[in-house]
């Protein structure tokens, strides 16, 4: 009997795999800019609801300070319990919502808002909260989880619709309490974290900006752009040859460079970027070459995927705002986003539980 669901799920992955390959994920809109189709949107929405309530395998990162804490996940993070891990379950919530929002005639439709309004309920996020009040476990996902959360309620406060005012209100809690947590350690934080995981200050940032802009969170977003400001401001030639690592799944360079555009004024922002990455001022653009991936089934690996992907959604960004070779850069973009789109549904779990998340975010970006 196990050998039998195991080979079922392996036939599943392994359509939805080859289906995601077939269809028309993407077109080309008339800026030239990549966009998601609804047979796009529709695929992408299987990699989330496959396993945003799928307890196990997970991965926690909780300091355990006595044995309440040894039981199931989701006694504890009962509306974030599935994906692996916390973080990817919230991104997975934040995805949906935005296809929803994007694709009002997904077929998946009414099975996602089951699924949200089942897992976003004012009770389960009053137990979430509950762990970040601990002394131990008051930084627990610091920095990437918490920029999620506040991305996901920032796409909950723009859902204009009767679902989306009552999920807004059962998360706004535990958004505020990151935004006031944010507040105090952006005033502790005496240098800027440059990495290209979950700890990257810029990426966070950027998350953290886009939600206080839309809250109108005004002590959040001078937190943000004073630490922005001053570490930062003063940078000059970012060394883009120490890029990638071979775990990262964001770029240290391009991440601070998506950061700025939000802070800074047009014309200082433009002055700004060519000093900090002059290479993507260049007729031909040598630098951010495709990263490769040996072993989609390693979970460190996998991450190069993502860089593609996040890379994509930052030279968007900077193409925007730079002022100068926008075509250019957007093309960089571009060739990042199509090389990554091809391996998101890669039929391993490894991968999967994360990427389509990345996939969609770097196919709207223009809606942010």
């Amino acid at each position: 009997m196990k050998k039998t669901i195991i080979l079922g799920a392996l036939l599943i992955s392994t359509f939805m795999s080859t289906a995601f390959a077939q269809q028309p994920l993407y077109t080309h809109n008339s800026a030239g800019h990549l966009e998601l189709t609804i047979d796009g949107a529709a695929h992408l929405s299987k990699l989330p609801l496959k396993c945003m309530q799928l307890e196990f395998p997970y991965k926690t990162g909780v300091v355990f300070t006595d044995t309440s804490l040894v039981t199931n996940p989701r006694n504890y993070h009962p509306a974030f319990y599935g994906c692996y891990d916390w973080h990817s379950s919230v991104h997975g919530h934040w995805m949906l919502v935005r296809l929803l929002k994007s694709f009002p005639t997904l077929p998946q439709h009414e099975l996602i808002l089951t699924k949200l309004q089942q897992n976003l309920t004012a009770e389960h996020i009053q137990q979430e909260q509950k762990l970040f009040t601990n002394k131990e476990n008051k930084g627990f996902e610091r920095i990437y989880g918490w920029s999620w959360l506040l991305q996901l309620q920032r796409e909950l406060l723009t859902w204009n619709s009767p679902e989306g005012r009552e999920l807004a209100a059962n998360v706004q809690p535990l958004a505020t309490q990151f935004s006031k947590a944010y507040i105090d350690f952006l005033g502790k934080l005496m240098y800027p974290i440059r990495v290209g995981e979950h700890t990257n200050l810029a990426f966070g940032l950027c998350l953290a900006w886009d939600y206080a802009v839309t809250a109108k969170d005004q002590p959040l977003q001078d937190a943000i752009k004073a630490a922005a400001t001053r570490f930062y401001l003063a940078d000059k030639n970012g060394p883009v040859s120490y890029e990638p690592g071979g775990y990262d799944f964001l770029s240290p360079c391009l991440e601070e460079a998506d950061l700025m555009w939000r802070i800074l004024p047009a014309a200082q922002y433009q002055a700004w970027i060519q000093e900090f990455l002059p290479g993507l001022f260049a007729k031909n653009i040598t630098l951010f070459p495709i990263a490769q991936v040996k072993d989609r089934t390693d979970g460190k690996l996998v991450h190069l995927d993502g860089l593609n992907l996040s890379r994509a959604w930052c030279l968007y960004g900077i193409a925007r705002h730079a002022g100068k070779n926008s075509a250019a850069i957007q093309a960089l973009a571009n060739q990042h986003l199509e090389a990554a789109i091809p391996h998101v549904a890669s039929g391993d779990y490894a991968g999967e539980h994360w990427l389509a998340s990345f996939a969609v975010y770097a196919l709207t970006v223009e809606n942010n």
